[in-house]
């Protein structure tokens, strides 16, 4: 296996996103390849995804948009930055999937974790 499967991951996207965007405001085409390249290419985030989370976040509060002049280009891009909300958001999401870490690797046997039966 390769890439992790978008099903398995879909919680957790608005959770890398706000991650990214704890450090500085960015807009999608970056911060998607911040995600294939933190991942080490075994999740690539498709862009219907990102811009739905995108949608969903700002309507919820976590996160902020702003069109912006590109430094390097001149043109237009809306960048998108975390809010007092989604700080909080994050650290929620954090907690829930420690908590989901812990719960599922109940479940995943030591032989398999190493490979063999």
């Amino acid at each position: 296996m390769t890439e992790i499967s978008s099903d398995v991951i879909r919680g957790y996207n608005d959770t890398m996103i706000l991650f990214l965007l704890l450090k500085a405001p960015s807009y999608g085409y970056e911060l998607s390849k911040q995600i294939k390249t933190m991942s080490e290419g075994k999740y690539i985030i498709k862009e219907t995804t990102l811009y739905s989370a995108f949608t969903r976040m700002e309507k919820n509060g976590y996160i902020n948009s702003f069109v912006k002049e590109a430094e390097d280009t001149g043109k237009k891009r809306t960048y998108y930055q975390i809010t007092e909300e989604g700080i909080r958001y994050y650290n929620e999401k954090c907690e829930e999937w420690l908590l989901t870490k812990e719960v599922v690797e109940k479940f995943i046997m030591e032989e398999n974790r190493n490979g063999s039966n």
